[in-house]
């Protein structure tokens, strides 16, 4: 994957705090095993050797706002005619039409825009809350990775590429919906406001922390009644069913957080676990590092990085049995494979160095002034 960056301090999240050796953790922890070319896109010569790069390359990803790559000469018909097979991927934040397709856009915006923050809230009636990371970002990316895959068999069984759209506005929309639209899905028949699921979460107060305990069967409820040693529970009107126990959802989670207040963290969860009611420890960004399930799991794993030093990032999630995935380099200083990658398209040094000079293609300077 080769990331093209402008040669005036490249991708944003260079710029951001938490950094080491001018480099910020953000931008290492998103950009591993990408080499990085910066290139000043408003001179016509940068647009050639991008289209250049482009020639054999099976994806094209671009997220500027909707128009912005056509004008600069980049959009499918041109590209097309150098590549005619390519998937060529369009990521907007609202979407390509509508009366917000030309507006700025943030994860922020498009959690309010999207309900999420009403749903995040339990109720239409409750102050909207952010989620607390920037999932309409990061699930925007998952979005458009799983896209591209499917384009990319459709290619190699068809022959043909084909042009990708989505926005983050229709990705966190779609991932609402198959279970938090409810109310909105049978037409004709929509409720005025989405019922509240709850006003309290499924995180529980302990004498000395914080737990997560989550029922839902039959089976888990009264697993659950044991643990808390309140059979009366089980015989109680309100919970004798799963709907009757979701309908009364409040009483049924004040009345669990009522007991579990009375105990500590560990002595609750070897309870709920001999009777088998899923429940875990809520534990901080710090303490799960060390959880034994995520050391078991080996989920987090350390590196070297040649200019940030020792680095703990995630591991990819999934994992393949035949192509294992592999660390090849960390993030990468900004421009830091032009010469390189330049090199591999037929470009001689002379050639570089001319277009380094005349501002085309970054130069180490700039990089190094990025990294500052």
């Amino acid at each position: 994957m080769i990331k093209i960056e402008s040669p005036k301090g490249g991708d944003y999240t260079r710029q951001v705090s938490n950094r080491r050796s001018g480099l910020a953790a953000s931008f290492l922890n998103n950009n591993r095993n990408k080499r990085s070319v910066s290139l000043n896109l408003k001179d016509p010569r940068g647009i050639e050797v991008l289209k250049k790069l482009i020639a054999d390359a099976d994806v094209f990803v671009q997220n500027f706002r909707p128009g912005v790559i056509e004008r600069m000469g980049l959009g499918e018909d041109e590209i097309r005619m150098i590549a005619p097979e390519i998937v060529y991927v369009s990521i907007s934040g609202f979407g390509e039409k509508g009366p917000y397709a030309s507006k700025p856009v943030y994860d922020p915006l498009v959690q309010a825009l999207s309900g999420l923050t009403t749903v995040q809230a339990g109720s239409d009636q409750e102050r909207p809350r952010l989620v607390r990371t920037i999932l309409p970002d990061k699930l925007t990316g998952v979005t458009a990775s799983q896209a591209i895959t499917a384009a990319l068999l459709s290619r190699e069984r068809t022959g043909r590429g084909q042009h990708v759209r989505l926005s983050m506005l229709d990705s966190v929309i779609a991932f609402l919906w198959g279970s938090d639209m409810g109310s909105q899905t049978f037409a004709g028949a929509e409720l005025p406001q989405q019922a509240a699921q709850s006003f309290i979460d499924l995180i529980y107060e302990t004498s000395d922390g914080y737990i997560s305990v989550a029922v839902q069967s039959d089976k888990q409820w009264e697993g659950l009644t044991r643990a808390l040693e309140t059979p009366e529970w089980r015989e109680d009107p309100r919970f004798k069913t799963p709907a009757l126990r979701q309908t009364n959802i409040d009483a049924r989670l004040e009345l669990t957080q009522s007991v579990l207040t009375t105990r500590r963290s560990e002595e609750w969860l070897a309870r709920l676990e001999e009777q088998d009611v899923p429940c875990v420890p809520v534990l901080t960004r710090s303490d799960m590092i060390s959880h034994p399930q995520v050391v078991a799991s080996g989920i987090v794993m350390e590196s070297d990085h040649p200019h940030a030093g020792r680095l703990r990032q995630a591991r990819p999630a999934a994992r393949f049995s035949e192509t294992p995935a592999e660390l090849r380099h960390g993030g990468a200083l900004l421009g830091a494979h032009n010469d390189e990658i330049l090199a591999e398209l037929g470009f001689g040094d002379a050639e570089i160095e001319a277009l380094r000079e005349e501002g085309v293609l970054g130069t180490p300077v700039e990089a190094a002034k990025a990294a500052e």
